[in-house]
């Protein structure tokens, strides 16, 4: 968690990529960390191992991963047959198993309402990521009100599109930004 945490210090732009043109384009960038938003279990082990041959920490996002179920047998397959870092999940239960997996893991949030908002603190005590993500991106006074209700670094991710986006979200406390746009990446 230490060595994700300071290259986010060093680059809080987080890549997401969502097809193989995007896996190309990153490849080529900045971006230190990378989250594979795309793939099915024919695939994920290339392209992590693309990103990995670039020396950049890869996490899946295990909800997006086709052909593969919504259970623990998941993790085992991704940590058994690839090298990724990290995974991302919108489900509390895949993030606590993939930590005791010994992944680093993100909870992907939608904050889309009030209740979302309210459930946050319960939702996260039960899942215990490393990082959450919450989506979407472009709302900094929600990211200053979840800063003050919990401990957990902040990615902010979705609908961040602009320069402006970006350091609304990191002045209000996010540590990074996660986007699928590469003019973002090269900021």
């Amino acid at each position: 968690m230490k060595k994700i945490m300071e290259i986010l210090e060093n680059n809080p732009i987080i890549a997401g990529v969502k097809d193989d043109l995007g896996l190309a384009k990153v490849l080529k960038s900045e971006c230190a960390v990378v989250f594979i938003l795309y793939g099915n279990i024919m695939t994920i082990k290339d392209i992590v191992q693309q990103i990995k041959d670039h020396d950049k920490l890869a996490f899946v996002h295990v909800d997006l991963l086709e052909g593969a179920s919504h259970k623990e047998i998941v993790l085992d397959f991704i940590k058994t047959h690839t090298h990724a870092d990290g995974i991302i999940s919108t489900r509390a239960t895949l993030i606590r198993a993939a930590k005791n997996h010994g992944f680093i893991t993100v909870h992907r949030v939608f904050l889309v309402d009030s209740m979302s908002f309210h459930s946050l603190p319960k939702m996260l005590e039960q899942s215990t990521p490393d990082l959450i993500e919450i989506m979407p991106g472009g709302m900094p006074k929600v990211i200053g009100w979840v800063r003050e209700k919990i401990s957990i670094p902040i990615i902010s991710g979705g609908l961040v599109c602009e320069k402006e986006d970006v350091l609304n979200a990191l002045n209000a406390g996010a540590i990074a930004i996660s986007s699928t746009s590469p003019e973002v990446w090269a900021m």
